[in-house]
């Protein structure tokens, strides 16, 4: 548990966490953590280390945060936390959406809904890099990817197993495009680390929407939280690669 000394949380990092979640969580920001805790790298945060957290902080100004203490120039880390947020934003509507499919909720059209803005979102965020093309190309990738998915997720609940197989198979070659063209775009995201990434992520969605289906959820929830940390490494796996390739983008 956190301990309050002169006004402040001494929280333990534990696995899985992140300045941005603990940031969330805490009612502060990111920049915020960075400044009472000199040193620290945001990237690179280890079990059982110990920062201090001002709850309810929000208002440090941007340019205060202190370059030399987080290792990385802000542009950087301002890609890093957006890509992350989208990332965190695909798996959370994407479990709405497996939630109000399963119990026929009357906000399943809105909640699918939100989950496709997710793929225009994540084509902007490479549209200052490799251009509206390219961008719109990958949107409409991440778009199919959704698409599918509520298919098969759709497919599973009517018992349909014909249909949920065949769209099983479709998400599986629409990964294989994902992984194919981003690595064809930039040479330090690997094909391969690509594809792997992109299977497990839909192993684990997979098994998140059967388990749901089926009123498991004890395996749903821990099933969440395995998605939630490898999509976390699908994002730092984008930014790495978008940093390598544009360096004089982020230069301290």
């Amino acid at each position: 548990m956190p301990q309050n000394t002169m006004g402040n949380l001494s929280y333990t990092i534990q696995a899985g966490d992140t300045l941005w979640q603990l940031a969330q969580r805490y009612n502060t920001t990111v920049q915020t953590i960075l400044i009472t805790n000199p040193g620290i790298l945001p990237n690179s945060l280890r079990v059982g280390q110990i920062i201090h957290i001002f709850p309810g902080h929000k208002y440090y100004p941007p340019s205060k945060i202190p370059v030399a203490a987080i290792g990385i120039s802000k542009s950087e880390l301002d890609l890093r936390n957006y890509l992350r947020m989208l990332w965190e934003e695909h798996i959370a509507w994407t479990r709405m959406a497996i939630i109000s499919t399963a119990a026929n909720l009357p906000d399943q059209d809105l909640v699918v809904g939100r989950l496709l803005q997710n793929a225009p979102d994540m084509a902007a965020a490479l549209k200052p890099f490799y251009g509206n093309e390219k961008a719109d190309k990958f949107g409409k990738l991440i778009k199919d990817h959704l698409v599918i998915a509520s298919q098969l997720v759709n497919a599973a609940k009517i018992g349909d197993t014909k249909a949920a197989a065949a769209a099983e198979k479709k998400w599986y070659d629409n990964a294989d495009e994902i992984a194919s063209f981003l690595s064809s775009i930039n040479p330090y995201w690997s094909k391969q680390a690509l594809t792997e990434m992109l299977y497990d992520h839909l192993a684990l969605t997979k098994t998140e929407a059967v388990s749901r289906l089926k009123n498991d959820y004890a395996t749903d929830i821990a099933t969440y939280d395995k998605i939630e940390k490898q999509a976390l490494k699908m994002a730092d796996a984008l930014s790495e690669g978008i940093v390598k390739q544009f360096p004089e983008k982020f230069k301290r």
